[in-house]
């Protein structure tokens, strides 16, 4: 008995962009609003959406996501038939052992989605903050009886060049698609999540297999190809929250969202649309006397004793007494030690703050950074780092960077 829809989930990103970040992790594996991870999201919404078959690909620093994910229980993916399966680049006779582009990933697990014998299968792409129902958006596909449709969200025109477009007739059928123009003709910005029926997938990789010039990629590639035979193609606008974190500042923004969910539209307190997450295991939190806590969201196994405002502490943070934590994002296991002051940045995980140190600063209108600071990471007593430092190595005491 086949499956009417699997979900293949794009999930080898490098995230390049969030340096520190994902030096020693895969994009869709970093950390998010306190305890989670990125790649919880479209998780999530696989199960709320009655998707229980997910192929998960995966390339760059595989190993804490494939932990993480392990035999997807937590998100109820742990079945006989279907369930969760993380699908690494396999070594080919032909010496590829890497996924050339998105559509060659897909190419090279042809195989994985045959043994399901769907009649549609969902994209999905790992690094996006987003929560959506899939079966909504299947009916759309089958009521336009559409071969491909497309998840849009409509952008602000003066943003739209910073996207791929889909231009539509007044059917929502797609006539045109721009990659990134100078000049946008849409303001449907492509969200990177495709409804393909499974033959017509099927056969257009095959074909951009077999084409020596492809970037084998579904924006450059596939898409252009399904125009030029003018397949059925539909856009479905998307409303929602929606968030590519590919960069610092969306990262840093998107977990400021997560405090205010009356606004922002992201609400991780909703009962009716759960976030899954394999979680610590962590005791509650403590704020201890002399604390002072507002506006923030503190996770699991924290210890308080400073003063924390308008900031999110993932599980397992300290903050001990005289220091101070404003607009920070503060990920697991992190320690800020006495009279330490952290404003407006991202601390990644098991970072240790020394006393008295200074991290960042409250932006003033010439200066708008957000100061990073990779795992691991140890800052010196006394050291100070500046609004817009990005650091990666060990910092003594009283030193600057700047």
């Amino acid at each position: 008995m086949g499956k009417e829809m699997i979900a293949m989930l794009l999930a080898g990103g490098q995230g390049s962009r969030l340096y520190a970040l994902t030096q020693k992790l895969a994009k869709p594996a970093v950390p998010f609003g306190g305890k989670y991870r990125i790649i919880d999201f479209p998780l999530s919404n696989c199960v709320n959406s009655g998707i229980d078959t997910v192929g998960i690909l995966t390339q760059y620093q595989p190993l804490i996501l494939n932990e993480y994910i392990g035999n997807g229980q937590p998100w109820d993916l742990d079945r006989l038939y279907g369930g969760v399966h993380v699908l690494p680049p396999y070594q080919q006779a032909s010496g590829s052992d890497w996924y050339k582009g998105t559509a060659n990933a897909i190419y090279q697990n042809i195989s994985f989605i045959e043994r399901y014998d769907p009649e549609y299968v969902i994209i999905l792409s790992g690094d996006q903050i987003c929560k959506q129902d899939y079966s909504e958006f299947l009916r759309f596909h089958k009521e336009k009886n559409a071969e491909f449709s497309v998840a849009v969200m409509e952008v602000p025109w003066e943003e739209a060049g910073r996207f791929g477009l889909m231009v539509t007739d007044e059917n929502d059928r797609i006539t045109e698609f721009q990659e990134k123009p100078a000049n946008p003709k849409s303001n449907l910005a492509s969200m990177g999540i495709y409804i393909f029926n499974w033959d017509i997938l099927k056969k257009y990789l095959i074909e951009d297999e077999n084409d020596p010039e492809s970037e084998n990629d579904f924006g450059n590639n596939i898409i252009p190809n399904l125009l030029r035979d003018n397949r059925r193609m539909y856009a479905h606008r998307f409303v929602g929250y929606w968030k590519d974190v590919g960069t610092i500042s969306s990262l840093w923004e998107a977990n400021m969202e997560v405090l205010d969910p009356e606004h922002s539209g992201i609400n991780l307190f909703d009962d009716k649309w759960k976030i899954y997450s394999r979680n610590s295991g962590m005791t509650g939190h403590k704020i201890n006397p002399g604390a002072v806590v507002e506006d923030s969201m503190i996770t699991d196994g924290c210890r308080i004793s400073g003063h924390v405002k308008h900031s999110i502490l993932y599980a397992g943070v300290k903050v001990e007494e005289g220091a101070v934590v404003e607009d920070a994002v503060v990920m697991g296991g992190s320690i800020i030690k006495k009279g330490a002051v952290v404003k407006h940045c991202i601390v990644a995980e098991n970072v240790v703050i020394g006393e008295d140190a200074v991290v960042g600063a409250m932006p003033t209108d010439e200066e708008k950074g957000v100061a990073t600071i990779g795992s691991g990471v140890y800052i010196g007593d006394g050291a100070k780092i500046g609004p817009n430092a990005m650091v990666s190595e060990n910092v003594k005491d009283g030193e600057e960077e700047w």
